[in-house]
């Protein structure tokens, strides 16, 4: 029986100078995205009228096709305009989430494994999805790492460092989680298995330092700048699994849910902590102070 590939909400997708509803097949059996998986993407978020760093999550997509060997065929700005547009296709109801791609059609000539940049194609797809902001999540360690650079495209937000996330992700719910914690491998925490990851002890609010391994987002940086400009001290500094036991409070960002209160890593309960939700009202009301201003 054939797969139902229709979306489980409401979707579309700009390509190829056309707006299409629904799922549209892009990538064939002989396309080098879906043989070799040379795909980028980005993830921005609509919601209650505004889009935080909309800007920001299309500068990196050009970005990250540019590491993968592809050639940006969109300038970021036009990725903006679209996204808006593509935006008045919705009831303005449910929040959205904006995904900018890239992926490459064929192989260089001198070898085909590598992407011919000429090749690249680019689809813009926004689909709604509610928010889980605010939500509390569980998280335990997991038995899976996050690669160094020297062993996989970290530089990149590109789909193929996903499936280890997932597999994190499947083998934690295994185990009566939500989330997974991983590590790097040299053992130090890097971040969830899709977002990134503060902890608060002695009002220091501290994060794992970027070091390649993980991609140190958008959200995060912004979440970062916030808490600094309202009075709190963040470090970006190297973490161990034991400061996270020990931790006054665990939160992570990330662009899908934003902040997102941790309130159990495998046996120890944490609460919800007031510096997360600080870190959620300050995001928020610098996201909506920004959307005013450019009204």
């Amino acid at each position: 029986m054939p797969v139902d590939t229709t979306p489980r909400s409401t979707t579309w997708t700009y390509v190829d100078g056309e707006w299409i509803s629904g799922n549209p097949p892009l990538i064939g059996p002989t396309s080098h995205a879906m043989w070799l998986g040379t795909t980028v993407f980005d993830g921005a978020r609509w919601f209650d009228g505004i889009a935080p760093d909309l800007d920001l999550h299309c500068q990196r997509v050009n970005r990250s096709a540019t590491a993968m060997g592809m050639k940006p065929v969109m300038a970021a700005e036009e990725i903006e305009r679209l996204a808006w547009e593509g935006v008045k296709k919705f009831d303005g109801k449910t929040a959205i989430y904006i995904k900018p791609m890239y992926w490459a059609e064929h192989g260089s000539s001198f070898s085909v494994v590598a992407a011919d940049p000429d090749s690249t194609r680019f689809a813009l797809c926004l689909f709604e999805a509610a928010m889980h902001t605010a939500k509390p999540s569980s998280i335990t360690v997991s038995p899976f790492r996050r690669p160094n650079p020297e062993v996989a495209m970290t530089g990149a937000k590109t789909g193929s460092l996903y499936p280890n996330s997932g597999r994190a992700i499947i083998e934690a719910k295994s185990r009566g989680f939500d989330n997974a914690l991983m590590r790097d491998m040299n053992g130090n925490v890097a971040e969830t298995a899709s977002s990134n990851i503060f902890l608060v002890k002695d009002g220091v609010v501290m994060t794992p330092v970027p070091n390649g391994t993980f991609l140190a987002g958008i959200t995060r940086s912004r979440v970062i700048g916030l808490l600094r400009a309202g009075g709190y001290e963040v470090r970006e500094c190297t973490l161990t699994v034991q400061d996270f036991e020990s931790a006054d409070e665990i939160f992570t960002s990330g662009n899908y849910s934003k902040i997102v209160p941790v309130t159990r890593l495998d046996d120890k309960n944490f609460q919800e902590g007031p510096v997360g939700r600080k870190a959620l009202e300050l995001y928020m009301d610098w996201a909506r102070a920004g959307a005013k201003a450019a009204a």
